[in-house]
């Protein structure tokens, strides 16, 4: 019995949702594999929870970087792994909807297909994140009317202007939360000559990072290896220097949003200044950011319900209405 999938494939999370059922499967996109036999050792929290805590033989890694894929082969297996866990076999015979940034180059969209084929999906389509995202803030793009949308990745950010249910005007930049959390990695090292992990850095970033000033910043103890001793240290790190630290990638999400929305049809700015900004992606949960996005643009920001979770509804709703909404698929291959 097939059983559509949608799958919103992200640099930090997986999310699989099911026709019929909703969302099945909420996991980073991380894989743990042996490196002397090949096996996958585990996916999803469970090899999140080894990275930088494995021996040499046993890596975990995030097959995606910036919203492609840097190694099919073991994206590949991980889509495996992930589509038996939701009840997909080849004798299933599902067809599988997958959110991609619009940014990625045809060469990636293929890779993103042929990794989905041959994990087991009898057809493979792909829409792109904004118009997914659009779909699952439930705005009326399908109305004469202009939706303007903000979609901060781990890996990509990306702003659309949205009509009659295509884009007018888009723009899309390799720059998302993990970019922040490698700028605070960065500056942990260089003003106190200490090394942080990747999972410590992002810890810090939603603990007191912050787009704008607010009030009673915390600090945060900060532990990790100094550099010049190879000992064990502790340092204390204000909200204002983790500000500071990815105060650039900030500049350059608004900086995409304010190009955006500068190059969109006048009448359609019209309706954007009445409507809003609709703002979703993990990354958007990055305190103040609203109100920097509002203050660069002069438009209302609305912080979407569910961020995280609204690429991947908004596929799901095309999955559940597929023959309706097909037209909004980017690419196809059977």
């Amino acid at each position: 019995m097939s059983r559509d999938l949608a799958i919103d494939l992200g640099t930090a999370n997986t999310l699989v949702y099911a026709k019929g059922k909703g969302i099945v499967l909420n996991e980073p996109t991380v894989i743990a594999m042996d490196t002397r036999s090949k096996d996958v050792l585990a996916i999803g929290d469970e090899a999140w929870r080894m990275i930088g805590r494995t021996p040499g033989y046993i890596v975990a890694v995030r097959p995606m970087r910036q919203g492609a894929i840097t190694d099919f082969e073991i994206t590949e297996r991980m889509l495996h792994v992930l589509l038996r866990r939701v009840g997909v076999s080849r004798v299933s015979r599902s067809r599988v909807l997958v959110c991609v940034p619009s940014a990625i180059t045809a060469v990636e969209r293929r890779a993103v297909v042929e990794a989905t084929r041959a994990a087991g999906a009898s057809a493979c389509f792909l829409i792109e994140q904004p118009i997914a995202a659009a779909i699952g803030a439930g705005l009326a793009i399908h109305e004469p009317v202009g939706s303007m949308i903000v979609d901060v990745g781990g890996g990509t950010s990306e702003t659309a202007v949205i009509s009659l249910g295509g884009v007018v005007a888009m723009r899309a930049i390799r720059c998302g939360g993990f970019d922040l959390d490698t700028a605070i990695q960065s500056f942990v090292r260089n003003r106190f000559g200490v090394a942080i992990g990747e999972r410590t850095a992002e810890a810090i970033k939603m603990a007191i990072g912050s787009a704008a000033p607010y009030p009673d910043e915390p600090d945060a103890e900060v532990r990790g290896r100094e550099v010049s001793t190879g000992m064990p240290r502790t340092v204390t790190l204000s909200s204002a220097e983790v500000r500071a630290a990815i105060a650039e990638h900030v500049t350059q999400i608004l900086d995409a949003a304010t190009t955006c929305l500068g190059e969109a049809p006048p009448e359609l700015a019209q309706d954007i200044i009445f409507q809003g900004i609709h703002l979703t992606g993990g990354g958007a949960l990055l305190r103040g950011l609203p109100q920097r996005l509002n203050d660069a643009t002069g438009v209302p920001v609305h912080l979407v319900e569910t961020p995280l979770e609204c690429v991947v509804l908004g596929a799901g709703r095309c999955i559940e209405s597929f023959d309706q909404l097909q037209h909004m698929f980017a690419a196809a291959a059977r």
